[in-house]
């Protein structure tokens, strides 16, 4: 139903909008660096299932509700500002971090389902797929929910493919810092600080004009 030029222009600003610093790539890297490579596949997966959910919520017409109640922002940014926090004080509760003989023994799920939420508990994601997505749809070309989803499709492809890069370049960063005595505390604490910087970058966004 789309044209290949469209899905060649969409696939080209999708890939340059993922290359610009943001929070999946933060989140992905870092959990890379604390769990190894395992880590930030997990992250990648996670963050591949919130982009599923978001382009079938588009698609239904649901984020576009959600979207146009004037508070959603504010509650969903908070919401998410809390989680972040939390998941900083559960990081800190913990003496050390796995060593790279120890990291099979990661809860991966509770990572997966952490880059996920950190996802959709960010309220830009939930903008971006209502703004973005129905720019490269045409009505003449068909139905405009199949439209939206195929979109959707081709955008978490990208960026998962993109994402389990991150991962890995990450568990290489893992394993680099394994080999250094400090590395266990450089990796707390850095994570730490990256889940910080995200809560406060969260609590400071302002609503898009």
């Amino acid at each position: 139903m789309i044209d290949f030029a469209t899905l060649a222009v969409f696939s080209g600003a999708v890939l340059l909008l993922l290359l610009s610093p943001g929070p999946n790539m933060a989140f992905v890297i870092s959990h890379g660096v604390t769990h190894g490579w395992r880590g930030g596949v997990a992250s990648a997966l996670g963050i591949g299932v919130a982009d599923v959910l978001l382009t079938a919520l588009t698609a239904t017409g649901v984020t576009a509700l959600v979207a146009s109640w004037p508070p959603s922002f504010d509650v969903i940014r908070y919401a998410g500002v809390v989680y972040l926090l939390w998941l900083v004080f559960k990081t800190l509760q913990k003496k050390t971090l796995p060593d790279a003989t120890d990291l099979h023994r990661v809860p991966l799920g509770r990572v997966f389902l952490q880059a996920m939420f950190n996802s959709l508990l960010n309220p830009k994601a939930l903008l971006f797929f209502v703004v973005f997505l129905p720019q490269f749809v045409r009505p003449q070309a068909g139905a405009i929910g199949m439209q939206l989803m195929l979109l959707g499709g081709v955008l978490t492809l990208i960026a998962g493919v993109f994402h389990l890069l991150l991962g890995m370049f990450g568990g290489a960063l893992s394993r680099f810092f394994a080999r250094r005595p400090t590395g266990a505390w450089l990796q707390k604490w850095g994570l730490a600080t990256v889940l910080t910087v995200l809560a406060v970058r969260l609590a400071v966004m302002s609503r898009p004009a």
